[in-house]
């Protein structure tokens, strides 16, 4: 396969509190997204560079979107992060390339800008153990 931008996503999906995915990919603008490694130095005095371990796999995403209020488009889904405590599957599909993981979105924070964009950078981080793998 040649090399690609960006352009082209498939699927940005996130659960609803109740567990049910909800296509929100048009309300998304961008994202960020990484997939960590934790590391620990096990450096002997007798080295003269580091020596480290890999640990824990990681994940972490913020979707920035725009505010829609539909039925189950973005606002929909995370206007309970606040009140519900649940595991929500995220699911990223670019170049028939897929990602998904179980995360734990953390805030809602909505923004209106003084040139009146109403905005919102949600940030989310993995919530079950599970190694990210793309597919």
């Amino acid at each position: 396969m040649a090399k690609q931008s960006g352009l082209g996503w498939t699927t940005c999906s996130v659960d609803d509190a109740s567990g049910t995915p909800q296509p929100i990919i048009n309300d998304v603008t961008n994202l960020q997204f990484s997939t960590p490694r934790g590391v620990q130095d096990v450096t002997g005095i007798n080295k003269s560079a580091y020596e480290r371990l890999l640990l824990l796999a990681d994940f972490s995403i913020t979707l920035n979107i725009v505010f829609n209020p539909a039925a189950n488009q973005a606002h929909d889904v995370f206007k309970t992060v606040p009140s519900t405590s649940v595991l929500r599957t995220t699911t990223l599909t670019v170049a028939s390339k897929t990602l998904a993981n179980e995360v734990l979105y953390t805030d809602y924070p909505l923004t209106r800008s003084d040139s009146g964009e109403f905005t919102a950078s949600v940030p989310g981080v993995l919530g079950d153990g599970t190694v990210p793998t793309w597919a």
